[in-house]
């Protein structure tokens, strides 16, 4: 059964941007660990219309990790961070992403994000947004925002590739 820090007692009295990070890091690792105990073919089944599939999608929350918490906060355009130019991109898979090489590049893109914001409080203004300057309160909200969406997306995927079978981790 998977953790839920967010519901520890720790969690209801910590700083705000403590509860922001227990809340995103809870999500972030629920995404990683929807590849689990899949097989390549399995994570690559499209079963949507859109270019949506479980290691699409896993490969798309990197790139969301990046536009917010290294493209915002360090105002460093797509091109040099090495992602696409659009959301809808970031969820083609090339011949190389493997559950695992995409399972690795979102663990390193989180420790990238939470280094960004180390020194951060939440009422900092970040300025490398397309939407212009914007409290880090707001890009946390945002995040959780878009990774519990996400987490939806996977945990339906999931189900239909295993046939209803439930998770167990």
């Amino acid at each position: 059964m998977a953790s839920h820090p967010t519901t520890e007692p720790t969690a209801f009295h910590a700083a705000l941007r403590n509860q922001f990070e227990t809340f995103l890091d809870e999500h972030r690792g629920a995404l990683h660990d929807s590849l689990n105990g899949l097989t390549e073919e399995q994570a690559r089944r499209s079963l949507v219309t859109s270019r949506t599939t479980l290691l699409g999608l896993v490969k798309h929350t990197t790139f969301v990790e990046k536009v917010w918490f290294d493209e915002a906060i360090t105002c460093r355009p797509r091109s040099e961070i090495g992602i696409p130019d659009t959301p809808d991109e970031s969820f083609v898979l090339g011949d190389d992403d493997t559950i695992a090489s995409v399972q690795d590049a979102y663990r390193q893109a989180c420790a990238a994000s939470r280094r960004a914001t180390a020194e951060l409080t939440p009422d900092d203004v970040v300025r490398g947004n397309r939407r212009g300057p914007l409290p880090l309160r707001w890009v946390y909200l945002h995040m959780l925002r878009e990774l519990a969406q996400h987490c939806g997306h996977a945990d339906i995927l999931r189900e239909q590739i295993l046939g209803g079978t439930a998770r167990t981790d």
